[in-house]
């Protein structure tokens, strides 16, 4: 019984204890598993992800919308107007004491453990700027060869 009073006592004066709390600020204020997609700052801000955001919303209608506080809210807008018209309720975390990139998470209570929470769109399009330099630089290589001469 003492045990447990102590234990009380320190949440009390230290809070409760959070499990993985790193994970947590990272997805602000929840976790992985939980987490259906993620966007990042630079995806918020040039708004990426809206259609990929409003199909996990279809299949997730239980889901919540979290919205960093350290990204201005003029560029949520029209996250927030497509979490209203699916009745998704949606909040703004502020403080997580992390510097993290992520700056919109859709998540529900539960574990989903779902693989891939990440766009598309960014992986591509990286792809894409790869191998345009890989060709720039080949083709740069050919005409010096030729001039060389």
């Amino acid at each position: 019984m003492k045990k447990d009073i102590d234990d009380y006592l320190n949440e009390g004066i230290y809070g409760i204890k959070e499990t993985k709390a790193s994970e947590r600020k990272e997805f602000l204020g929840t976790l992985r598993e939980r987490t259906i997609l993620a966007l990042t700052e630079g995806e918020v801000v040039q708004q990426k992800g809206l259609k990929q955001l409003e199909e996990a919303m279809k299949s997730y209608p239980d889901a919540s919308l979290r919205f960093s506080g350290e990204v201005t809210m003029r560029f949520f807008k029209p996250y927030k107007t497509l979490a209203s018209s699916r009745h998704i309720p949606y909040t703004s975390v502020t403080n997580q004491g992390a510097d993290v990139d992520i700056a919109l998470v859709l998540h529900v209570d539960h574990a989903i453990d779902k693989p891939d929470i990440f766009l598309h769109e960014e992986k591509e399009q990286e792809k894409a700027t790869e191998i345009t330099k890989k060709t720039e630089h080949s083709i740069t290589s050919v005409l010096k060869n030729i001039f060389k001469r």
